[in-house]
């Protein structure tokens, strides 16, 4: 702040010795003792542009997130400074010596001066300079409490500001998450103060303008950890809390309802695509399961990276249409083939990989509901079993290079029958790689974000009919990563191992498990209610197969860092037994012959981990 507040003054000093030295020239010189008159003048204009600078609060403001309230604020300490300047000088020796022209000058050459400095920070910061004059907000505006980093606060204002009609909101203030600088200004928004300052700060403005402002995340602050500490306050003032951020096409600011997936937000990490580019580029993709959530987002992920063909492979029709129509909106030249069918059944997956010769299968088929796999064990078996069975021995007859098959952290100690067949599923895909000319890369991950059948969505069914929000324990935690990013990482990890014959087996950094009581809470929250007055939250107990919480590894098995962030690899010393195969043949047998207690029994032989019994009580 000293160091705005110096310049400045010393811009008004230069300014006007200019200004005067300019005059005198123009009318043919200096008049007689005009050097100590100027040095007085100059001193003068100098004390005053000091003092109206520091009033005004002009040296609270950071360069380089200077806005056009910035520039208003400065023309007005200019325009006081001069207001003072103008008697104080009358009162010293009425104006002798000091040509009134020079004033005028000087006050031009003074706001050059400021301006430029500004315009400079910000090309360095932003490569934009003139936006110091723009983003006015609308008349009707709502006005917004923003909490975000202050870079991140600037980068919207901006945007906001390449709206003809006016900023969408008025921004009051500004509360940083992380290192709040208190009293500086940001594109002439005031700093108020840090996160734990919200009730006070909204307390403030409520008083101030007779209505609670509503409170707007954008950044880092929409991280699980802050999103819980904002809504808790927002509740209780009822008021809401809104999303502000860069709209899709990056050139203008959007203000949304908070999403519930933005409850559950972790830092997004700063993934390397290259390297996953490097492997799609021309190759030609196979996606199993190729309309559900995360399967199409492979999909999505991997038609961005310029391959020579897709090829999506579902056995649900209306999936199977909205996933094609969409990459076909997205990427309108990319060869894109869309194949109804089962991993059941051989001879159709045999077929399919036969007729588009793929270089990469991602297999993303599977049944996953929990609860519904308990009182349907033959056919999450054949699915989970014999569809990852069929489509790994269909890869072998054909060109494939590297198989990626997309696994759970419910294959760890496994306590239903979906975590044990995707379980049995590592176990096979892993013996079919060593017959094979491919490199098989398997990723364990937990639940993703609003997919079918997740907690989320009925969560928010059950709230929007006014409740009860139904938990089976208070205490059942999850990990939860954003489909997005479970799937970047999924590509990345392939990128790893790259061994013709081999196996390797991947788990993703979940970071910290969700109490699932915490998010219903904060789901509630979202919508402006109290939980457990306005929501009734109600205890069910366990469902058939249900964990309380769940892990990424088993105890025999070594968690190693790959260089990858947010990727591990595992070394297991599991033994497959000698009559593995002989094993899986009859489980499977049994399953297609609805043998439920057989296929159970079988199940766990091959699974030792997996207790029927306890998924039972």
């Amino acid at each position: 702040m000293a160091i705005t507040l110096g310049f400045d003054t010393a811009a008004a000093a230069v300014a006007m010795a200019v200004a005067l030295v300019t005059r005198w020239l123009m009318t043919g010189g200096a008049p007689p003792d005009s050097f100590f008159g100027g040095i007085v003048t100059t001193a003068i204009f100098a004390g005053v542009g000091f003092v109206s600078f520091y009033m005004l609060g002009v040296h609270k403001q950071v360069w380089r997130h200077s806005g056009w309230r910035d520039a208003v604020r400065i023309v007005q300490a200019v325009g006081l400074a001069t207001l003072f300047f103008l008697p104080l000088v009358f009162l010293w020796n009425r104006l002798v010596g000091v040509p009134r022209t020079a004033i005028v000058i000087a006050v031009v050459i003074w706001l050059g001066i400021i301006f430029s400095g500004r315009m400079v920070a910000l090309w360095r910061s932003t490569q934009r300079p003139l936006q110091i004059f723009f983003s006015r907000a609308r008349p009707d505006a709502p006005m917004v409490l923003l909490i975000a980093q202050s870079e991140e606060a600037a980068r919207i204002d901006s945007l906001m500001g390449k709206d003809e009609k006016g900023a969408k909101v008025r921004i009051l203030g500004l509360l940083e998450p992380e290192g709040a600088e208190f009293g500086r200004k940001i594109r002439g928004i005031p700093v108020l103060g840090g996160l734990e300052d919200l009730s006070k700060v909204l307390d403030l403005l409520t008083l101030r303008y007779e209505k609670t402002p509503l409170v707007a995340v954008a950044g880092i602050a929409r991280e699980r950890h802050y999103m819980t500490q904002v809504l808790e306050v927002a509740a209780s003032r009822k008021t809401e809390v809104m999303s502000l951020g860069a709209a899709a096409d990056q050139t203008s600011a959007s203000m949304l309802p908070v999403r519930p997936a933005d409850l559950l937000r972790r830092r997004e990490r700063q993934l390397d695509i290259e390297p996953v580019a490097d492997m799609i580029e021309g190759m030609r993709v196979f996606v199993t399961g190729g309309g559900g959530t995360i399967g199409s987002e492979l999909a999505r992920q991997c038609a961005s990276m310029n391959p020579q063909s897709l090829t999506l492979f579902d056995s649900s029709e209306y999936n199977l249409y909205e996933a094609d129509l969409s990459l076909r909106e997205q990427f309108p030249n990319l060869a894109i083939n869309s194949e109804l069918g089962d991993v059941r059944d051989a001879a159709r997956v045999t077929r399919a990989i036969e007729q588009f010769e793929p270089d990469i299968i991602i297999h993303a088929a599977a049944l996953k509901h929990v609860p519904l796999m308990e009182q349907n064990v033959c056919e999450a078996i054949l699915t989970n079993v014999g569809g990852a069975l069929t489509t790994a021995k269909a890869a072998q007859t054909s060109s494939v290079q590297k198989f990626v098959f997309v696994s759970t952290d419910k294959a760890v100690h496994p306590d239903n029958v979906m975590g044990a067949t995707k379980r049995l599923a590592e176990l096979t895909v892993t013996r079919q790689a060593v017959s094979s000319n491919f490199s098989v890369s398997m990723v364990r991950f937990g639940n993703v974000l609003g997919s079918s059948g997740s907690v989320v969505p009925l969560f928010e069914r059950q709230i929007a009919k006014g409740g009860p929000v139904t938990l089976t324990h208070p205490e059942v935690t999850r990990y939860f990563m954003t489909v997005e990013e479970a799937s970047a990482l999924v590509l990345q990890s392939a990128t790893h191992n790259g061994s013709p014959g081999s196996a390797s087996l991947y788990v993703l950094d979940m970071g910290e498990p969700v109490r699932i009581k915490a998010l219903a809470e904060a789901m509630i929250r979202l919508k402006g209610l109290v939980p457990g007055q306005d929501i009734e939250i109600r205890t069910t107990g366990l469902r058939p197969g249900e964990k309380m919480h769940e892990k990424l590894t088993y105890n025999h098995e070594e968690v190693n860092v790959i260089g990858i962030e947010g990727i591990y690899k595992v070394a297991s010393k599991q033994v497959v037994a000698n009559d593995f195969d002989e094993k899986l043949d009859e489980l499977l047998d049994h399953a297609r012959h609805r043998r439920r207690d057989e296929a159970i029994r079988m199940l766990a032989e091959l699974v030792p981990e997996y207790r029927p019994r306890r998924a039972a009580e």
